[in-house]
Order: structure tokens, then C-alpha cells, then sequence
């Protein structure tokens, strides 16, 4: 007997599209691989007061299983509870849970749900969902001196092993600056185990005090590279080769080369968002957030954590 799935968002989108365009379900029926009869079902069971919609049939969807869903032990919503409260996202927590052997994982569409329902009880699980940030696009300027620094080698150098992340010890490193340019972080985050390291610089971001702080979180990590993005920050980074680390540098507002900074840079906006200054941020605060985060669990890693990565596949540091 052939075991059945639920429907992707991706396939109602399918569905919605050949509704508009007035394609016949059986032709869709093949394309999908899926039966008439499950299409047929999914149209009568999700469809509103406007017709069928994609967004609106999936949360028909999730709101289902949510229903379905009610007759969780105790402790298992106790314990779904206790792992929001230390900021995972939905998706984190169920695959972390099938990652570790749970029967009966409630979806990420489920525990949204459960979140939603403890806020409008006047619960407070909702504070700790991220917020979506808005991306305003930077334009160049005429005065502009990134991508000028002075004896820096193109990301494009890099080698084949840093570009596969087939090894630790690879990072990639940028600033964090706090409201109206008071106080700044440096971070560096390992390209293959995601693993961060956070230095609070203080109220002056000079690049002797940068490179400083990146040589010791560097140096405790036995790094082989880091690339860094064009700050002049970053104009002292002779220093972090004269160490024998490799230092490259992306490309001027080609922030996607360096993707892994800048997610986790998003992730600490969760704790420290951009209406906060950062000079009164303690050394034991930065460390909290450093921990959580080493400790969360992510998708690309297959729901292990940076932590775990770090823990089970280390390499021994370089000979001194």
C-alpha cells in the first residue's frame, strides 16, 4: 500500500495556477503524480469564499492538524514549550525532535498554530517568533571607500576547500553596529558548523581594536581563512596573516557571498535589535547570545547544532 503524503505548498500553488488557467485536473493530476481523486478532495476541502488560494488552503491545512494534534502527552507540549522559550523557531524544533527519534513530531505549521492560540490567551510564546526584518537597498556613493583596502586578496582567490566547506576553520567576519553608531560587535562565524563567535569592541570600531579581537576568537578557533566584507574596520588585516591565517575579502554590497555572517548577524538582532545601543551590552549578555545561538538547532545541519558540529568532527589545532 503506498503510504500518502500531505500536500506541499508548492504543489497548491500548482493547483491554483491550473484553476486560473483553466487546465484540466487530470493533466495536473500528471504532472503532480498525484491522483485525480486527491486533488478533487483538496479543492472541495480548501476552498473559500474567494476560490481556492494557495496560502489560504495550506493554513485550512495546518489549522486541521492542529485539531488533530490535541491529544499530546503533557509533557511533550511542556517540553515544546520549554525549547520556544529558548527562542527556536518552529522549524527548528520539529525537525530537531525528528532528528532525535520523537514519534508523533507535531509540524512547524502545528506549533505556529499552538503559539497563536497561547497569544491570543493572553500568553506570551509569541515574543519569542524572530520578526521580520526589512531590507532597504544601499545605493553607492560617489565618496565610497569600500573595496579600496589596501593589499586585499578577492574572495575569488579563495581556495576549492573554503568554497565547499569540506573543512572547520573557515570564516567568514563582519561588524554589528548598535543605534546611532553607538557601540559595535564583531563576528565570526565557522562556514562549515555555523559555529559564532561574538567580541563586543565597545563605543569605537578601530581596526587595530578589530583585528585584535578577531586574532584571539581566530587563534582559540585554529582557523585556516576568514573572509571579511570591505569595512576599513577591517584595513589592519595584514595582522590576521602575519598570524598565518588566509584573509580574503567578497566583493563591494555583495552581502550573499558571505551568507552565513550575514544570517547569524540577523539571528543576534533577535536579541539585540537595531533600536538598541550597545554600550551598556555586558560581556555576560554577548556570551548568553553567543551560547544560545551555538546551541540552536539549524536546518542545514541536519537539526544538529554548531555545538554539536564543533563537538563530533574537530579537527586537531594547526602545530604551533
Amino acid at each position: 500500500m503506498k503510504q500518502y503524503t500531505q500536500l506541499s505548498q508548492e504543489e497548491r500553488y500548482e493547483i491554483y495556477a491550473a484553476l486560473k488557467s483553466k487546465s484540466s485536473i487530470s493533466t495536473l493530476s500528471r504532472e503532480l503524480g498525484r491522483s485525480r481523486s486527491t486533488l478533487y478532495r483538496e479543492i472541495k476541502r480548501n476552498t473559500g469564499e474567494r476560490g481556492y488560494r494557495a496560502k489560504q488552503a495550506d493554513r485550512f491545512s495546518s489549522q486541521r492538524r492542529y485539531r488533530s494534534s490535541s491529544q499530546m502527552t503533557d509533557f511533550a507540549i511542556f517540553y515544546i514549550r520549554y525549547l520556544i522559550a529558548l527562542d527556536w523557531s518552529p522549524e527548528q524544533i520539529s525537525g530537531a525532535l525528528k532528528q532525535r527519534g520523537w514519534l508523533d513530531v507535531p509540524s512547524h505549521e502545528w506549533i505556529y498554530q499552538y503559539i497563536y492560540q497561547d497569544k491570543s490567551k493572553g500568553g506570551e510564546l509569541h515574543q519569542h517568533l524572530r520578526h521580520q526584518k526589512t531590507y532597504r537597498k544601499r545605493g553607492y556613493k560617489n565618496t565610497d571607500r569600500r573595496g579600496q583596502l589596501v593589499d586585499r586578496t578577492s574572495i575569488h582567490c579563495r581556495d576549492e576547500i573554503i568554497d565547499k566547506r569540506q573543512r572547520l576553520g573557515d570564516f567568514e567576519g563582519d561588524t554589528v553596529i548598535g543605534k546611532n553608531h553607538k557601540g559595535a560587535l564583531l563576528t565570526l562565524v565557522d562556514r562549515k558548523s555555523l559555529y559564532l563567535h561574538i567580541a563586543h569592541l565597545g563605543k569605537t570600531r578601530t581596526s587595530a581594536k578589530t583585528i585584535t579581537c578577531a586574532l584571539e576568537c581566530l587563534r582559540h578557533s585554529h582557523a585556516y581563512s576568514v573572509t571579511f566584507d570591505n569595512g576599513k574596520e577591517f584595513s589592519e588585516h595584514w595582522r590576521i596573516k602575519e598570524a598565518g591565517i588566509e584573509t580574503y575579502f567578497a566583493d563591494p554590497y555583495k552581502s550573499i557571498q558571505r551568507a552565513r555572517n550575514e544570517n547569524s548577524n540577523g539571528l543576534i538582532r533577535q536579541y539585540l535589535p537595531k533600536s538598541s545601543s550597545f554600550d551598556d551590552v555586558s560581556k555576560e549578555r554577548i556570551e548568553q547570545i553567543e551560547s544560545a545561538l551555538n546551541n540552536r538547532p539549524r536546518k542545514t545541519l541536519g537539526w544538529y547544532t554548531p555545538s554539536d558540529v564543533m563537538a563530533g568532527f574537530y579537527t586537531v589545532a594547526l602545530a604551533a
